[in-house]
């Protein structure tokens, strides 16, 4: 048996499973990872592309939301396999000014189990599917929302967010 095949996946992460432990690098070159987190609920939304229709409307969601999340206690942040240089210019152009993960490693993709194939104009090629998750002060999946559509999406997350804070 050979040693040098692709990694295996990592298994989907669910609900009431501890998140998988991830670091990244951020527009900005901090790193942040989810021991940065401890303490505070975490959004952490997957999406496929910068400056991509989908993408730029819940990045734009989120960043309407910020206050009411940053309100209800938690943070956002986002990741995709773009580069720095692509988040910078995405969140100048668009006025984001939560963190965004350059995850061109894919190795935060690879723990949330986020990438699939993909098909475009016949071409095949793994990406992210849009996925969210919504992570507690302890680390814990709380909720996890995949094949994300992105109308309605923030604000569904916003609401289960104030509900985690009453449980």
């Amino acid at each position: 048996m050979s040693t040098q095949s692709r990694a295996t996946p990592s298994p989907e992460p669910h609900q009431g499973q501890p998140a998988p432990d991830f670091t990244g690098q951020t527009t900005d070159g901090e790193t942040l990872g989810l021991a940065d987190f401890r303490g505070t609920p975490l959004v952490l939304y997957f999406y496929p592309r910068d400056n991509t229709p989908g993408c730029t409307t819940e990045a734009r969601d989120f960043q309407a939301a910020l206050p009411a999340f940053t309100a209800a206690g938690a943070r956002v942040v986002g990741v995709s396999n773009d580069d720095a240089t692509s988040h910078r210019k995405f969140c100048d152009k668009q006025g984001i000014d939560f963190p965004l993960i350059a995850d061109t490693n894919r190795s935060v993709s690879q723990a949330f189990n986020v990438l699939r194939m993909k098909n475009m104009f016949g071409k095949r090629f793994e990406g992210i599917e849009r996925s969210t998750f919504l992570i507690d002060a302890d680390g814990v999946i709380r909720q996890a929302w995949r094949k994300v559509k992105v109308p309605g999406h923030v604000e569904a997350v916003l609401q289960a967010v104030r509900e985690g804070l009453h449980e």
